[in-house]
């Protein structure tokens, strides 16, 4: 059972290199966790697939230490766990905003169809299952120079302080987890995610490393892999990164090179 997070430690640092680095750093040094660990600014935070990820000052930048989450073939599922946290957190500093959160699979939370805040889980079993899980919020600024389209809660004319979101993510994830209990409930928050995520049909594309593939939002499995159809039927898709289509291309689900 993953302990309460009632009164999880929290290690705050004017700056590091990145918080998953440092969580996983003392995590080989001995430390179990759970324990969360926040910078003001991070001179090497990375996001999904190793990009860099821009950690500007005013924005929340955390990682969640835990050993043993959960059963090594189902620990990727915390990366739902920790988008619904994030969604639960932004709605309760910035209610205004709630009726325009939506989710991006597998793990991004968008405001007005922008990115807000990513996650990046990580995981090590050299001492039993460690996972990290990482997460950047915008609340002050936001990138322009973005794969995806970002903004930040000042931004959407609902500022709010690192700490406060710190605050009611901490709390949110508290929830999320006892919530999943170690996987076991994760038809639970697949419901969620989907209640959150796209509406069924909405047209999107997924890219690979030098390739792409078009379709339809289906659904996500009962393993958290998304769902997509098109003229070749239903695909599994086990990562990717997501993009909307304005609408289906002629060749939808086909797979191609990208430009």
């Amino acid at each position: 059972m993953i302990p309460s997070l009632a009164d999880t430690p929290r290690l705050a640092f004017d700056e590091l290199d990145s918080t998953n680095a440092e969580a996983l750093r003392r995590a080989r040094a001995g430390e179990s966790g759970p324990l969360w660990i926040t910078a003001a600014r991070q001179t090497a935070g990375r996001g999904r697939r190793g990009r860099a990820w821009t950690s500007t000052p005013g924005n929340l930048f955390a990682s969640l230490l835990l050993r043993d989450p959960a059963p090594i073939p189902e620990a990727s599922q915390i990366s739902f766990v920790a988008a619904l946290a994030v969604y639960d957190a932004v709605g309760a500093v910035a209610p205004t905003l709630a009726g325009r959160l939506t989710l991006k699979w597998p793990n991004d939370v968008l405001c007005g169809g922008r990115k807000l805040a990513g996650i990046l889980v990580e995981g090590e079993t050299r001492h039993g299952l460690t996972v990290v899980v990482g997460i950047g919020i915008n609340c002050a600024h936001h990138p322009d120079d973005t794969l995806y389209p970002a903004t930040d809660l000042a931004a959407e004319g609902e500022p709010a302080s690192a700490d406060a979101v710190f605050a009611a993510l901490a709390a949110a994830m508290q929830v999320r987890l006892a919530e999943w209990d170690r996987s076991r409930g994760f038809a639970t928050t697949r419901t969620a995610w989907l209640a959150r995520g796209p509406a069924p049909g909405t047209p999107l594309v997924v890219r690979f490393e030098g390739t792409e593939t078009a379709g339809c939002f289906e659904s996500v499995d009962e393993h958290g892999n998304l769902l997509i159809s098109g003229d070749e039927g239903v695909q599994k898709i086990a990562a990717g990164d997501v993009f909307p289509l304005a609408r289906p291309g002629p060749s939808s689900s086909s797979n191609r090179q990208s430009p």
